[in-house]
């Protein structure tokens, strides 16, 4: 049997998981439900016989990250496929569509998002094959999960009659927006209503055939940023004036709304999209009282609430279903109830120009990372960590002189025309203006102490001469 392609769609924020998950590191790079992080979970779930390696296709900022934790996860030969900018999930899939087509246009493709959790994959695997049965017969079919509650944070699919021949798919006769909550109760009521996962499977054929008849101004665009595709290392990155071109759709408006192919396989697997703390709270394990504590986490006296401390200890005394999230630079107190308006904060904190609401105080880089330990007027102290082997950019800045104070390891250091090496308790100065380098050419992490100090401080006055990584 021909193997089935995953498509893993990981361009998402989870802003309403903030303030862990932030644009610069979202929500399907952490740890949240398991000790892999979300889309490693995703990757394993298609992983082994029966599939070929993924395509990944995600935001161009998070491409060394994704490819690190694919790497860790035993994922090998992933094509990471980068969007130059976020365009939801119609071109995304049709991108993958139009890849897979240029070697095998029937091959069976199955679409996902890298963010969602699923507790029972046996059954996952085998509404799969039922899926992958109807996809080779011509239809483009999705995911629907049985409901539990009159949840309002889902749109639905309303499911018709069993496809002739295939057992245990449905046509799909509508799909339903996120409903109120009397709306909601109205339609678990019914009996023939799902929860729409926004999981896909089709053959690249149908799906390129569909979106030529509904939705070629999708296909036009893509094609051509296809076409005009660049290698960048092992990242193929799409044309951003073609893609940028397209339309900002979902699939489900794109075409799964408008096509006569739509089927729906009614599943029960378990499946959470993770969208909100709330439901983080309900997918953990729990104490005798309902209390989810993650982390250095004291409880006295609380109910049903989720705590989570990345830091610092914390301590909750006497709340009832409250939800309590703590990191270095941010901390979060609700009520479970009022999961869905933490985006409300974050578009706040983004109208205010605040740090904390795209970015992590630690911000990784493709050669390590750094965080930032203390700030003023003119000046600023971070902690630069550079893995074995690799090395930053060759730049200079206009606004601002370095200080690097090496505290482990040895740092190759470029400053204008000299190349020297600085030893554990040296220190450089590094002249505003100067065109400068750090390497790391050992074998163990090297770590220093960076003082800027400046007019302006702003992580965008780098100007990069060159670079390894294939970054502007």
């Amino acid at each position: 049997m021909q193997k089935i392609v995953p498509v893993i769609l990981s361009g998402g924020s989870g802003t309403r998981l903030w303030p862990v998950s932030r644009e610069s590191f979202p929500k399907q790079l952490w740890p949240l439900v398991s000790a892999n992080s979300m889309i490693q979970e995703t990757a394993l779930r298609a992983a082994g016989t029966g599939f070929t390696a993924p395509i990944v296709v995600c935001n161009q900022e998070h491409r060394f990250l994704i490819a690190e934790q694919l790497r860790a996860a035993g994922i090998e030969g992933a094509r990471i496929v980068l969007e130059p900018v976020g365009r939801n999930s119609a071109p995304a899939i049709a991108a993958a569509a139009l890849l897979q087509a240029e070697t095998d246009a029937d091959a069976v493709l199955w679409m996902m998002a890298a963010d969602a959790a699923i507790a029972d994959i046996s059954a996952l695997h085998a509404a799969l094959d039922r899926a992958a049965e109807a996809a080779r017969a011509g239809y483009i079919v999705t995911f629907g999960m049985q409901p539990t509650a009159p949840e309002i944070g889902y749109g639905y699919i309303e499911a018709g009659a069993t496809l002739p021949g295939i057992l245990g798919v449905r046509r799909l006769v509508r799909f339903i927006e996120k409903p109120d909550a009397t709306e909601a109760a109205r339609l678990v009521g019914t009996g023939t209503h799902l929860w729409n996962s926004g999981m896909f499977v089709f053959t690249a054929r149908t799906l390129i055939v569909e979106m030529e008849a509904h939705a070629p101004d999708v296909l036009n665009a893509v094609r051509q940023a296809v076409a005009r595709r660049q290698q960048d290392l092992d990242f193929l990155r799409l044309d951003p004036e073609s893609f940028a071109a397209g339309p900002n759709i979902s699939l489900d408006y794109a075409v799964a709304e408008r096509t006569s192919r739509a089927a729906v396989v009614p599943a029960d697997i378990g499946w959470s999209d993770v969208g909100s703390w709330n439901a983080l709270w309900e997918l953990a394990a729990k104490d005798t009282a309902g209390n989810a504590a993650i982390g250095d986490v004291v409880l006295e006296g609380a109910e049903n609430c989720y705590v989570r401390s990345d830091g610092i200890l914390t301590a909750v005394v006497g709340l009832r279903d409250a939800v309590v999230v703590v990191t270095e630079d941010a901390v979060l107190a609700m009520h479970r109830d009022q999961a869905q308006d933490v985006k409300k904060v974050v578009d706040r904190l983004k109208a205010s120009k605040r740090q904390q609401a795209v970015a992590h105080n630690r911000v990784d880089r493709p050669w390590g990372f750094y965080e930032s330990l203390l700030s003023g007027d003119r000046f600023q102290v971070k902690r630069i960590v550079v893995a074995p082997g690799q090395k930053l950019s060759l730049q200079k800045h206009f606004h601002r002189a370095e200080h690097w104070v090496v505290v482990h390891g040895a740092a190759m250091v470029t400053r204008d025309l000299e190349t020297f090496l600085v030893r554990e308790n040296e220190s450089v100065y590094l002249p505003k203006g100067s065109i400068h380098r750090l390497e790391n050419s050992g074998q163990t992490p090297l770590t220093l102490i960076e003082v800027q100090s400046g007019s302006y401080l702003g992580e965008d006055d780098i100007v990069r001469i060159e670079d390894i990584y294939g970054r502007a």
